[in-house]
């Protein structure tokens, strides 16, 4: 536990370093001096590409030209399995659903009182 609280106080040290330098270089960058120009310079034109001989694209079979698939053997049927009967599920005894009346004790009686 102490290791990971030492490598989280680096690495917020780090980014509060890193964050003071980022500041610093943006206010730098905002105090220079406007950049020159560039003059646009006029591009000489592309040199045109001779026409290439185009490949010839083979001709590909058309679909009603396949041969048919092959059908599927039939496969075998199943042996039948005879079915389990479970026996019945006994019978939920029902939830009461009238609150008992809870007996109250009566007070102590009083002490009597002496003259």
């Amino acid at each position: 536990m102490g290791y990971f609280n030492c490598i989280t106080l680096a690495f917020l040290m780090a980014l509060s370093f890193l964050s003071i330098n980022v500041g610093q270089a943006a206010r730098h960058l905002q105090q220079l001096p406007p950049m020159p120009t560039l003059s646009t310079a006029t591009l000489p034109p592309l040199p045109s590409i001779p026409n290439l001989p185009q490949p010839t694209i083979p001709t590909m079979p058309r679909p009603g030209a396949l041969p048919p698939l092959p059908t599927m053997p039939a496969l075998p049927s199943l042996p039948s399995v005879p079915r389990a009967t479970l026996p019945p599920l006994p019978s939920m005894p029902s939830i009461p659903t009238a609150i008992p009346s809870i007996p109250f004790l009566s007070p102590p009686p009083s002490p009597p009182a002496t003259p």
